[in-house]
């Protein structure tokens, strides 16, 4: 792979990966591989699913990309689909190339209708590659540290008997952009109480509650999307990832409030691949597989599987330190007193056992987040290899090269 720029702080131990299915990679060598890592949390249905396959197959045998004067009526189609997911009926989508750009398009929406200067966030977000969502410039944001609101015990609801609380500037801000669970990729979930108060009161000061749902959605939670946890009446919700199940293709959507507050007034964000018939046909296939497969449910169980068995781990091997999870979407960080290298070991070894797990870089947290459609045997072989290596009671097996 010397012809290619790879991402920074990421080794390539894989590097001859010849096919993919479900659940499994395949390499050169024979290996087999279970991706609890769904392809960076893309794959939601598994790798090569029939119904992708057969979308892409059909709709790219029609027409996959239109210019800006002509289109399919799938995209009308597949958009009444998504909105009908968050209750959007007469709202409206914009179909991009990832979650970047879903966001950085629903941003710009919220700009151009905002009465007010600032965008809250909350500091540990993470919204894309580029863009004004990923500077985060000082007159455009206002970032929260909600790190000690975790332990409020507080009743009732944040209030400016709270310093915190009251030095939120409310009377500034248009919107509060919210990712409700990945954290940059260390999987932190906010309090309910915190973030039902927030939205209210910046709806109160008649501004946006905009979602990004691009790790969190799709049922990588329990639901089918994150903010759902939170009971939350979002104006704006971008989906990104497991709705193109490998595919490259994202979706910003629109409340019906939002798009008749915006009008006739354009949004100055122009792509080659906007609204492409073919990332539509993809989205409109994982939708509909999720709803008929039951995936959802499938992932609440598995997730609960996973979780109970991660907790008799740490109970057994006094290894691990914390447990995040959430439906599918898990972190498990390693005890205090681990050294950095002792993760990276211990990823390794599983790596060699035939198990893919992330490294967060430079942090001794592991994420699993399998796709939905892992069954019980795999997450049962991989707690048992998941303790015996924690125990160095294995070198792993294989040495992973495939």
């Amino acid at each position: 792979m010397s012809h290619l720029f790879w991402y920074p702080g990421y080794e390539l131990p894989l590097k001859h990966i010849t096919r993919a299915e479900n659940c499994y990679l395949y390499a050169a060598d024979g290996q087999r591989y279970v991706d609890l890592e769904s392809g960076v949390w893309c794959t939601a249905i598994g790798h090569s699913h029939p119904a992708v396959l057969e979308a892409l197959a059909r709709q790219a045998a029609q027409i996959s990309h239109t210019g800006y004067a002509y289109s399919n009526s799938i995209l009308e189609e597949v958009a009444r689909a998504v909105l009908e997911l968050h209750g959007f009926a007469e709202g409206k989508c914009n179909f991009l190339c990832s979650g970047s750009e879903a966001v950085e398009f629903s941003v710009r929406v919220a700009q151009t209708v905002k009465p007010r200067p600032l965008l809250l966030t909350l500091s540990d977000s993470y919204f894309g590659a580029y863009g004004a969502a990923r500077q985060q410039a000082a007159d455009e944001w206002y970032a929260f540290d909600w790190q000690a609101c975790a332990a409020c015990e507080t009743e009732g609801n944040c209030n400016a008997e709270c310093s915190r609380w009251a030095a939120i500037p409310f009377e500034y801000l248009g919107g509060f952009l919210f990712e409700p669970g990945s954290s940059s990729g260390l999987v932190r979930f906010p309090p309910q109480k915190l973030i039902r108060s927030i939205a209210a009161a910046v709806k109160a000061n008649d501004g946006l509650v905009l979602i990004n749902e691009v790790t969190t959605g799709m049922g990588r939670t329990g639901k089918w999307f994150g903010y759902q946890h939170y009971e939350l009446a979002p104006d704006s919700v971008v989906m990104g990832k497991g709705i193109g199940n490998g595919y490259p293709v994202s979706v910003a959507a629109f409340s019906p409030g939002l798009v008749k507050r915006l009008g006739d007034r354009p949004v100055l964000y122009a792509q080659s691949h906007q609204n492409d018939p073919l990332g539509a046909a993809v989205a409109r296939a994982v939708i509909d597989t999720i709803t008929a497969e039951g995936l959802i449910e499938r992932g609440r169980q598995m997730g609960a599987l996973l979780k109970s068995g991660l907790k008799g781990v740490q109970a057994r091997t006094g290894k691990i330190g914390a447990i995040r999870a959430r439906g599918l979407m898990v972190a498990v960080e390693l005890a205090d007193a681990s050294p950095l290298d002792f993760t990276t070991r211990v990823q390794a070894q599983l790596l060699r056992a035939g198990f893919i797990v992330a490294q967060r870089p430079d942090l001794n947290v592991l994420r699993i987040d399998p796709p939905l459609t892992i069954g019980e045997r795999d997450i049962t072989e991989f707690l048992e290899t998941f303790e015996a290596v924690l125990s160095e009671k294995t070198d792993g097996g294989k040495d992973g090269n495939g």
